[in-house]
Order: C-alpha cells, then sequence, then structure tokens
C-alpha cells in the first residue's frame, strides 16, 4: 500500500515541482507575490521528493516504520514551509499574527515562529544528510554551535556575542538570508531549470548526438576513444554543470571503448573523471558556482561577462587533457576506434542529422538568447521552448507527452539532491551574515599574507579543495566566496576574477585524491582502484591547477585587463600564445613523450620550460616597473627556447632512429 502511494506521489510531485518552478521564475503565473514564498514552495516539493526517495538508511529502505517515517518527516515539510509561505503572502493576511507578516516580525518572532523555524532546520539537515551524506550537515551544524556559543569561544576562534535559538531560527530559516537565501535562488531561477533542460535534450537525441559525432572526429586517430571521451566531455560540459554526471555519462560509452583501444583500467577512468571535471567552466551553461557568481558578483554585462571569462580558459583545460592524451596515447600505441557505430554516416551526416540540428540548435538558441540579452532563466526557459518545438516537428521520432513527463520526473529526482544541498549551504550563510565572522575572517588572514596576494591565493586553492572534498563544488564555492572573496578584492584583484579563481578550485576538488568525486565514478565503469584512478585524474588535469594562478596574474586570459576592463586584443594574443606552448611543454613533460620517449634530463628540461613559460611573473612586482618587463620577457623566452630546442631534438633524434 505505501508503495503504491509512493509510486503514484513521487511522479506527480516531480511534475509540479518542474512546472512550479517554469512557470514561477518566469512570472508567467502570479500566484506568489513574495520571493521568500516561491523560495519555500521550492524547498517543500524539493525536500518531500527528497524524503520520499532517500531512505532513511539503505538496510531500512522497504521497512514500513521508515517508510511511515519518511511520510512524518514529509508532512513536517509541509508544515514548516507552509507556515512561511501563509505568514508572508497578502492573500492570507487574515491568518497573519498580530496583523503582520513574518517578514515585519523580524526581531520580535514569537515562540510559534521559533519552534517552526527550529523544526525546518532539523528537516533541512536530515534531507542533506539522506541525500548527500554526512559532510555538510556536519559542517552546517557546526557552523550553529559557533553561533550558539559565540561568547564562549576563545580569541582565536572569532568569538560573537552569539545566537540563542530564536536568534538561529530566524536567521537561518524565517528570514530570507538563511535557507531561503541566496543559494536556493540561484538553484530556483538558474541551475533547476538547466537541469530539465539537459533531460530534454537527452530524450531528442543532443546527448547521443555528442558521443556519435566525437567518435566520427577522433575515432580514426591515435588513442581516439580517449579523445572522444575529452571532446565529448566538454560538449557534454556545455550542457551539463555536474562533473559526477558528466563522468556517467560519457564514460559509460567511452571508458570500453579506451580499454580494447590499450589503455589501462585506472588511466581511461583518469582521463574521463579529468574531463568530466572541467563541464562546469565550459560555457555557455556552466555549472550551478557560475549562476551563484552571477548573482554575488553581478558583472556588467551579467551572465555574458561571465561566460567571455570563461571561454579561454576552458579551451586551455581541454587542450591540455588533449595534447596528454594524444602524448599518451602515442607513448602505449593505442590504436583507434573499431567498428564505430557512427561509420555509415559522414561527419557532415551527423551535423545535418535531426540529433544534430537539436544539439547545434538548443546551443545556438541558448546563447542568442544569452546576447540579446535575455536573462539567463528567461534564455533557458525560450530555449526549451525551441527543443520542444523541434522535438515535436521531427516526423520520424516526435517526442510524446509521455516522454516529457519521464523528462520531468527524471530532472526533480535528480535535482532534489541539489536543493537540500543549497538549503543547507543557506544555513551557513545565514549564520556568516548573521554574526560577522567573514569580516572577521579576512581580517585575520589579511593580517597573515601581509598583503602577499601569492600567499592567499594559495591559502585559498588549499582550503577550497579540502572543503570541495566533502560537499558539491558549487557549494565549495559559494562557501569560499562568501568567506574569502572580498580578501581578494583588497588585494587588487578584479571581482570577476578572483570569483572565477575560487571557482575552478572548487571543480578541482572532483579530482584531487583522497576525495575525488568525479574518479570515484568513473572508477567503477573502468573496473580499476579508486586511488589509482584519483591520481591518474589528477595527473591529466594538473594544469587546472595551474590556470587559476594565470589568469589572476595575466588576467588577457579572462579576456580583461588589470582592472578588469576590457583587454588589449594584441595582449590577448601574444598570453594565449604563451599559455598554449606552456601547456604543450607541460602535456609533454608529464607524458614523458613527444616525437618519441624524453629520458630523464630531457623530460626535467621539458617540465622545466613548462614552469618558465606557466609560472606567474607578476608576483609582487609591479606592472609598470622596467624590471617587471626584463624579468618576464627573459623568462618567457627562455621558456620558449628551452622547449623547442628540446622539442626539435627530440624530433630529429626520432629520424636517426
Amino acid at each position: 500500500m505505501i508503495e503504491r502511494i509512493k509510486g503514484a506521489l513521487i511522479p506527480t510531485l516531480a511534475v509540479v515541482l518542474c512546472l512550479f518552478t517554469l512557470l514561477e521564475v518566469n512570472s508567467f503565473t502570479h500566484l506568489l507575490q513574495q520571493e521568500q514564498s516561491k523560495l519555500a514552495v521550492f524547498a517543500m516539493l524539493g525536500m518531500v521528493l527528497c524524503f520520499l526517495t532517500f531512505p532513511l538508511h539503505k538496510k531500512l529502505e522497504h521497512s514500513k516504520i521508515s517508510q511511515l517515517f519518511d511520510f512524518v518527516l514529509a508532512a513536517g515539510t509541509v508544515a514548516c514551509c507552509g507556515y512561511v509561505v501563509v505568514q508572508m503572502e497578502p492573500v492570507f493576511e487574515s491568518l497573519w499574527i498580530d496583523g503582520q507578516s513574518l517578514g515585519n516580525r523580524a526581531g520580535m518572532n514569537l515562540p510559534v515562529d521559533m519552534y517552526v523555524g527550529l523544526v525546518g532546520l532539523v528537516l533541512v539537515l536530515e534531507a542533506t544528510r539522506r541525500s548527500i551524506g554526512l559532510a555538510l550537515p556536519i559542517l552546517a551544524i557546526a557552523f550553529l554551535l559557533f553561533a550558539y556559543y559565540g561568547r564562549a569561544l576563545p580569541d582565536w576562534a572569532f568569538p560573537h556575542s552569539g545566537l540563542d535559538l530564536d536568534g538561529l531560527a530566524s536567521s537561518t530559516f524565517l528570514q530570507s538570508t538563511g535557507i531561503f537565501g541566496v543559494a536556493l535562488n540561484v538553484m530556483f531561477k538558474y541551475v533547476f531549470l538547466f537541469v530539465i533542460f539537459g533531460a530534454f535534450l537527452e530524450i531528442t537525441g543532443g546527448t547521443q548526438f555528442i558521443i556519435d559525432f566525437s567518435e566520427k572526429v577522433f575515432g580514426g586517430s591515435a588513442g581516439g576513444p580517449a579523445k572522444i571521451a575529452v571532446l565529448g566531455s566538454g560538449l557534454m560540459g556545455s550542457l551539463s554543470g555536474s562533473a559526477v554526471a558528466n563522468a556517467v555519462t560519457t564514460g559509460t560509452f567511452t571508458i570500453p571503448m579506451m580499454r580494447n583501444a590499450g589503455f589501462k583500467p585506472h588511466i581511461a577512468g583518469g582521463i574521463t573523471a579529468a574531463a568530466a571535471s572541467g563541464g562546469a567552466l565550459v560555457p555557455p551553461i556552466m555549472g550551478a558556482g557560475a549562476y551563484m557568481m552571477l548573482e554575488i558578483v553581478n558583472p556588467e554585462g551579467g551572465f555574458v561577462s561571465i561566460m567571455k571569462a570563461a571561454i579561454v580558459p576552458a579551451i586551455l583545460y581541454y587542450f591540455s587533457i588533449f595534447m596528454i592524451v594524444h602524448f599518451s596515447a602515442k607513448r602505449i600505441g593505442a590504436h583507434e576506434v573499431k567498428d564505430s557505430e557512427s561509420k555509415d554516416r559522414t561527419i557532415w551526416q551527423l551535423l545535418f542529422s535531426f540529433e544534430g540540428m537539436i544539439f547545434f540548435g538548443a546551443l545556438a538558441s541558448l546563447i542568442g538568447f544569452l546576447l540579446v540579452p535575455f536573462s539567463a532563466f528567461r534564455s533557458v526557459t525560450y530555449t526549451l521552448g525551441v527543443i520542444l518545438v523541434l522535438g515535436v516537428i521531427h516526423p520520424g521520432n516526435r517526442i510524446t507527452l509521455g516522454e516529457i513527463r519521464d523528462a520531468l520526473v527524471k530532472s526533480a529526482r535528480g535535482g532534489v539532491s541539489l536543493i537540500a544541498a543549497s538549503a543547507c549551504v543557506g544555513i551557513i550563510i545565514g549564520i556568516v551574515q548573521a554574526t560577522g565572522v567573514a569580516g572577521d575572517f579576512n581580517s585575520q588572514i589579511a593580517k597573515v599574507v601581509e598583503h602577499n596576494l601569492f600567499f592567499a591565493l594559495v591559502g585559498i586553492m588549499t582550503v577550497s579543495i579540502i572543503l570541495g572534498m566533502g560537499v558539491p563544488s558549487a557549494v565549495c564555492y559559494l562557501l569560499m566566496a562568501t568567506l574569502m572573496g572580498p580578501l581578494l578584492g583588497e588585494l587588487g584583484v578584479p571581482l570577476l576574477a578572483a570569483h572565477m579563481f575560487i571557482f575552478y578550485f572548487g571543480m578541482m576538488s572532483m579530482v584531487t585524491p583522497p576525495v575525488a568525486l568525479a574518479a570515484y565514478a568513473s572508477a567503477s565503469i573502468a573496473g580499476s582502484t579508486i586511488m589509482e584512478t584519483a591520481f591518474a585524474a589528477f595527473r591529466f588535469s594538473l594544469i587546472g591547477f595551474v590556470l587559476p594562478y594565470m589568469f589572476i596574474y595575466r588576467p588577457e586570459l579572462l579576456l580583461m585587463n588589470i582592472n578588469g576592463g576590457p583587454a588589449n586584443w594584441g595582449l590577448v594574443v601574444v598570453e594565449v600564445g604563451i599559455a598554449v606552448l606552456g601547456t604543450v611543454a607541460l602535456a609533454a613533460g608529464i607524458t614523458g613523450f613527444m616525437f618519441q620517449r624524453f629520458n630523464d634530463p630531457t623530460r626535467a628540461g621539458v617540465l622545466a620550460a613548462a614552469v618558465l613559460l606557466l609560472a606567474p611573473h607578476k608576483v609582487e612586482i609591479a606592472a609598470d616597473d622596467p624590471a617587471f618587463n626584463t624579468v618576464r620577457i627573459l623568462m618567457t623566452t627562455a621558456g620558449a627556447a628551452l622547449f623547442l630546442i628540446l622539442a626539435v631534438t627530440n624530433h630529429m633524434s626520432g629520424k636517426k632512429t
């Protein structure tokens, strides 16, 4: 009986969640007037689905008592979130306590407000624990304890006046600074829509086109399957911001092909994880962090400015992985793809196939709407309409209402963990804002680094990677942006560049051992050990740990100047050229191969050349200092000359043999 109820309720709520989000974000309806009310309904639907789809414990998945408890928690979620809606919306004014809305009662909460807030707080923590694990809830609880025991903290732990239970309930649940704040708002307005977008692209064949197109482009070259994985992940990354989802989607096709071509299982898994982790860095869609960046930074030009800044680093990231794959394939003698599924179609036939038209039509529509400019959420909504129209008019494979319903259900089930996580991170943000710890933290860190930009960057990188090992990369970005984003601004870094730096290292945690979630996913497909795969992924994505430093010290790679304004295109060409040469040197040094194997001294020389070309040259040196130009020119020239000499020597010695 319970199973039947859940079987009917889950898809219904999933469709309602998707439709509510599409309608309310775009203001197609005016059911709710207050932003906090919309977020409360969004969180309510997501958390109810979370309690109904994620069991209390895996061993209790089919326990009737446990399932009844799930319904109790779901009912509690409806009550707590519904209370916020009723106490905020003017249509329920007759039910307001003392004739005041919840927003107007800030600082004067009644006992019932506090109890609802505390219960809602616990429900969010439990929904997050069920959907993504313990790491983020434990972090949120640590912040709650920090807030409650603020007066008792020692001097080194940022003491403050402290929050009582009423203050905790208010700052985290009742008001718009916590759970129903920026993190959930970004999920509501942007990320969840792109989850729906990806599901609809899949049912119309766009996802399969990515694999077929990549196979056709690189299937006949050495190490073709690995190159297919790189290109496929890059294209998939333009549609999906999730490293794990990207790894699973492309890895299912490419890892078996790589193994058949001669790559060891952990290498195949590592290539897939490294390529998948860059997906959230690829315009036009990028990941959840990019939309959080839009809300926090709000750059002139909107999301288009973020896309422009992300283009060159994304290309360099995938170019580096491609070159490492190419040299690795040459070194081990990996062969091309055999029995390609797309062999009967030319590349032009693929491009002009219905699936190709869907993919490029969706991509072009999205970019076009963004350039008009429409807002990001309006752009993706209109692009969804384009996909639906194309899917309906296709004569041979029209999408049906059943497929549309299934896509909505899949979107909702895939997005509930993101909803719970963004609600939970709102707890932390609410505490940070209520206690003022961010300002204290930044002032203390500033004293430690003594206004040394490089040390500040290393510190942010370290904390981002450690924090990103336990929480989703978008959550990691939001926390680090809240805590340390202002610090980089004080050290003279353009705001968008500073946030791109934080964003990158949140993503790189996906391939950083010992907890490399993208590597975990690809290792399970490759049948390899997790640690071997994680270290292989780390090696293949090494450029991702260098790029953020490069674009901080060379902002032309973000298509901006040192002040955050438009870049000089001549300098852009020079900086990109240096970065490309350094990237090839790094790839050759990592693999120990270019035209043939390097001996140890040559390999060390190539790596030294990569360091000279890629190293940040502006550390503690004023850009207008003549010494700066001399040092930089000498380092770059020495690196380029050393690499070219070693490359030519390697090529010539190969001809002699």
